[in-house]
């Protein structure tokens, strides 16, 4: 028999049933532009015409994939602003956050793999040598370990952060996180820089030219994608946390309401945990990579 009782019950509960949205619609879209574009330069057109339009779908899959990670970064704090962050979501979406760099990890895992099945036993094809003939790899000692130093010292700034962001009771520690986080941005984008400068010129090889190319630029191409969907996510959490800050005009006029619910505390800071999580795993895989790619692959 039913219980009448129990669906006409209004009480309520601590998840939250999310409305209606087409952005997962437009972040799948945005994803299916961004891997076309990708393939359309990597097989560039000889047609002028072609070779543009080629250009312009890249430029615009990544202004629309850009807006569909801010919009997401949005609407995840409109939502903790209004509430709907109890513990037990907050609990759901660390796990998600967990599963998300997970998958992330089996990611890089293929292109690995792909790595040591061609180095540890090279083909004839490739003169049963690694690297094969004609290739001239990297100097380590050079960009490389400048990257890695970039990134391990961005690793230590946002750890710095995080525990401000922890130990903040006034504005003081609140300045303290902000500063710490302009401190690992500024590093991420140098990282950047650092390695287009790299690609641009220190390589001497192609992508096309064997497979020693393609894993390489495939695995450090992915990382810096990687690099710079965390800059914007770490970048996200400095606006927010900016206009939040008391000296701020604009915020203070027009949503002073709102202070307390967007800005960054000690017990309501995933947004900015999540971003330190990504940015610590990019560390790491960036190690994975100096340490075999550049060092022992070389």
């Amino acid at each position: 028999m039913t219980n009448n009782k129990f669906f006409s019950s209004k009480e309520k509960h601590t998840f939250h049933l999310v409305d209606n949205s087409l952005l997962p619609f437009t972040t799948g879209f945005s994803a299916m532009l961004v891997a076309m574009s990708l393939v359309f330069y990597w097989h560039g057109s000889s047609v002028e015409f072609t070779a543009k339009f080629d250009s312009f779908l890249a430029e615009a899959a990544l202004f629309i994939f850009t807006a569909v990670l801010f919009s997401w970064f949005i609407i995840v704090v409109r939502e903790a602003g209004q509430g709907h962050h109890t513990k037990a979501v907050r609990t759901g979406l660390r796990y998600g956050m967990a599963l998300f760099i997970i998958s992330e990890v089996m990611f890089f895992f293929a292109f690995f793999w792909a790595f040591f099945h061609f180095s540890l036993s090279p083909s004839v094809a490739l003169g049963c040598v690694w690297p094969p003939k004609g290739i001239q790899p990297l100097d380590i000692w050079g960009l490389p370990l400048i990257n890695t130093l970039l990134l391990l010292t961005s690793g230590v700034t946002i750890t710095l952060a995080h525990h401000a962001i922890l130990k903040a009771s006034n504005f003081s520690g609140h300045e303290a996180f902000t500063k710490h986080l302009i401190v690992t941005i500024i590093l991420g984008l140098t990282f950047l820089t650092c390695q287009w400068i790299e690609y641009k010129y220190g390589i001497t090889f192609k992508w096309k030219e064997n497979v020693y190319g393609s894993t390489f630029f495939v695995t450090t191409g992915f990382h810096g994608f990687h690099v710079t969907v965390g800059a914007i996510f770490l970048l996200f959490c400095l606006v927010r946390q900016l206009i939040t800050t008391p000296n701020f005009e604009l915020f203070n006029t027009k949503f002073a309401t709102y202070r307390s619910s967007l800005s960054f505390t000690k017990g309501q800071h995933f947004g900015f945990e999540a971003a330190a999580w990504y940015w610590h795993f990019v560390d790491v895989v960036w190690l994975f990579l100096f340490v075999t790619i550049y060092w022992w692959g070389s």
